[in-house]
């Protein structure tokens, strides 16, 4: 297996809320998460620096707000379906709050509209509940280090989704907070349709190289570091 370092590891445990209505898959989570750091690193081959600390848990969409205000975790793993309030629910009050915590979603099946939802309310990563130990890690690692995280099928998903709502709005034009170029809003929309960067050259009638120099003005511009972070965050931010 790959080993996966983080850039800089965490001096302290990562602390994380865990919010599900099935009592059962907290307790596993939970006792997964509380496997030492060097076991981890070992088994798994993920360097999870301190490792992590589950400082609480919910059952409900109520409780895991009244939780996470009340805990301030670093990470919340956070499953869509819960009753009284879902999780689309929690991560609306949290943005209205403005108080998010990074947010993972656990999820046994993820429908694309839920994805592009998700995405939209400042979703970090979207792990499916069948996912390896493994991967969830990694997704977890990734997402504390800054990123963002999606499985390859969810990320087909995404660009489709998003490709999708590229179309319908080509005539609206683009909102541009970051200062983006006309020319750069152009290969934005091709980013976002899933075009590859060669396809992109030969439908703006310039190079590669030119298309790749476009790419690396953006990702300075909206603080992406690849494609799918620079297609999320136009998402979220009202690029689209």
């Amino acid at each position: 297996m790959t080993s996966v370092e983080l850039k800089s590891p965490r001096s302290r445990p990562t602390t994380v809320v865990i919010a599900d209505d099935e009592s059962m898959f907290r307790s596993s989570l939970r006792q997964l998460l509380a496997v030492p750091s060097n076991v981890i690193k070992q088994v798994y081959g993920v360097e999870v620096g301190a490792g992590f600390e589950v400082i609480g848990e919910a059952g409900s969409g109520e409780e895991t707000i009244s939780v996470v205000r009340n805990a301030k975790p670093d990470l919340l793993l956070l499953d869509l379906s819960m009753p009284r309030l879902s999780g689309f629910d929690v991560l609306r009050e949290f943005q209205a709050g403005g108080d998010t915590p990074r947010v993972i979603v656990l999820a046994g099946v993820v429908e694309k509209p839920q994805l592009f939802t998700a995405v939209q309310l400042g979703v970090c990563g979207v792990v499916l509940k069948d996912s390896s130990t493994e991967l969830l890690f990694e997704a977890i690692m990734c997402v504390m280090s800054g990123q963002h995280w999606l499985g390859k099928t969810l990320v087909t998903d995404l660009m489709e989704m998003v490709g999708k709502v590229a179309r319908e709005s080509r005539g609206a034009g683009f909102k541009h907070p970051y200062g983006l170029t006309p020319r750069e809003r152009e290969v934005l929309t091709l980013v976002v349709a899933g075009c590859a960067n060669k396809e992109i050259a030969c439908k703006c009638a310039v190079s590669e190289e030119t298309i790749k120099h476009h790419l690396t003005r953006m990702f300075d511009k909206v603080g992406a570091s690849n494609r799918l972070e620079l297609v999320m965050i136009a998402t979220q931010s009202g690029l689209m």
